[in-house]
């Protein structure tokens, strides 16, 4: 009888020993995958906010920035719109912008063009000989556009090779019409963009006036 009773012990002694085992072992496995899970979430969230904060610096970035174009004029020789002189400045608020970076697609409904920065000619603003409507101010080709400043307080547009705009510029992008399109007519619709790297492009539209009466034309 009382051989009975010790083996009853001893038995109930190792069921009771494995069970704390395994549950000490579902224990460690479930603190295991809660670890992982957890690390996978904080990565998940540390990835997410990441990538919202670059998107909202884009986005400001993108609404604010942006060209404003103040004003287009032309010069009038033997019939024809010879020279476009496109003034611009930056938006309120906006970043700077490279105009070496910038593109101009203009367009008189048969042609169209882009034109790039053109980095052997920067008129500054001293330089500038009575007349902005000076040829050597402007490009020989129909594929670039030169940069004639007219306001740069802190002369971050005053070389070829340091063309950016801030708050306060103001410069005229010249583009050469008589080699994009043989010349402006009269009543001839022109419209385009002046498109900067990053923001809100400047619109170009416009009809010519039905006849040139002047040399110089306001046209926008």
């Amino acid at each position: 009888m009382g051989k009975n009773i010790n083996c009853r012990r001893k038995l109930n002694d190792i069921d009771n020993g494995s069970i704390g085992i395994g549950a000490m072992i579902v224990f460690i496995a479930m603190v295991l995958v809660a670890g992982i899970a957890a690390s996978v979430l904080i990565q998940t969230s540390t990835t997410l906010e990441s990538q919202a904060l670059a998107t909202g610096r884009e986005t400001i970035a993108e609404v604010s920035t942006g060209i404003a174009i103040v004003g287009i004029e032309g010069n009038n020789s033997s019939g024809a719109i010879q020279h476009l002189a496109i003034m611009i400045r930056t938006r309120g608020g906006s970043d700077d912008i490279d105009l070496a970076q910038t593109v101009i697609e203009i367009s008189n409904s048969s042609i169209k063009s882009f034109l790039t920065y053109d980095d052997s000619t920067c008129i500054l603003a001293n330089n500038i000989n009575g007349s902005i409507f000076n040829d050597t101010y402007y490009p020989s080709d129909a594929t670039s556009f030169t940069i004639i400043v007219l306001e740069d307080a802190d002369d971050s547009c005053s070389s070829p090779n340091s063309a950016v705009i801030n708050s306060g510029d103001y410069v005229i992008l010249g583009v050469n019409t008589n080699q994009c399109f043989g010349g402006l007519s009269p009543r001839e619709d022109i419209w385009g963009l002046v498109m900067p790297e990053e923001g809100s492009p400047g619109v170009i539209n416009f009809r010519c006036p039905a006849s040139f009466t002047q040399d110089v034309i306001e046209l926008q």
